[in-house]
């Protein structure tokens, strides 16, 4: 059976990269937050993404962080995530931004009162990022 040259190229192309092509920022946003149990978005330089991760790290777990300055569209998905927010992008950081099993969790304030009230673990126990 012969397939001719253009059935062999068909095959070797990536059906994916169009559609991550086409993928607008909320998209974006909501695909890299439901792929890993913690997600954090941070900038490198932030002080309180730092803090953020360093929590997340002392409690065993390991969450994945994309770093928004470090992303070519990294101004785009800080759009989107400040729109999730309902920030408005307004003068006030947007960064860390945390989703734990795919959902929102909040920036710093919300991170930080999930873990003083107690409710943090159980979050991390239910997305299967802290087994203990």
């Amino acid at each position: 059976m012969q397939y001719g040259a253009a059935a062999e190229q068909a095959w070797y192309m990536p059906a994916m990269q169009v559609a991550v092509a086409a993928e607008t920022a909320a998209e974006r946003v909501e695909r890299l937050a439901s792929e890993s149990a913690v997600v954090v978005f941070s900038v490198s330089s932030c002080c309180m993404c730092h803090a953020v991760k360093r929590l997340f790290c002392g409690m065993g777990v390991h969450p994945t962080v994309h770093e928004l300055d470090l992303d070519p569209r990294g101004l785009e998905l800080e759009r989107a995530l400040a729109a999730l927010l309902g920030s408005g992008g307004g003068a006030v950081p947007v960064v860390p931004v945390v989703f734990i099993g795919g959902k929102l969790v909040g920036a710093m304030d919300r991170v930080m009162a999930a873990h003083i009230n107690g409710t943090l673990v159980p979050l991390l126990k239910e997305a299967g990022a802290l087994w203990l």
